[in-house]
């Protein structure tokens, strides 16, 4: 199967941001090279802007002018209450990760992220 796009999980979008992991950012430079769709959840904007430190602002600015950011919407909202029902108690599932796990499975994407067990969905595809 070919993919057109990837949801990136916030852990992915920090180590972008701070340049820290060169395997990884080896495997982002390609992937934006690609032509694949990149896109992100309000949750990982959200995530990130929280924890920004003040001099990483513009680079962060200039990496989220860079993705597409997938609306909430209904859709996600019931995927994510399904989630949270079948998963929250087993295995902790926040309101973050589900909801960033309902978006990649609504819109059919595999998801980056370096902490797959915090996604124990059977329905989700990794990158």
């Amino acid at each position: 199967m070919e993919i057109t796009a990837v949801l990136i999980d916030s852990d992915v979008l920090i180590e972008v941001a701070r340049d820290r992991d060169p395997d990884l950012l080896t495997r982002w430079r390609e992937l934006a090279a690609s032509g694949v769709l990149i896109a992100v959840s309000p949750v990982t904007i959200a995530e990130l802007w929280h924890g920004v430190r003040e001099r990483e602002r513009p680079k962060l600015e200039q990496l989220f002018a860079s993705l597409l950011c997938l609306p909430a919407d209904a859709a996600i909202g019931r995927k994510t209450g399904d989630y949270l029902h079948k998963f929250h108690a087993s295995h902790g599932l926040g309101l973050g990760d589900a909801m960033i796990a309902a978006t990649a499975s609504v819109h059919a994407m595999p998801l980056w992220t370096r902490n797959r067990r915090h996604y124990p969905m059977p329905d989700l595809t990794f990158y």
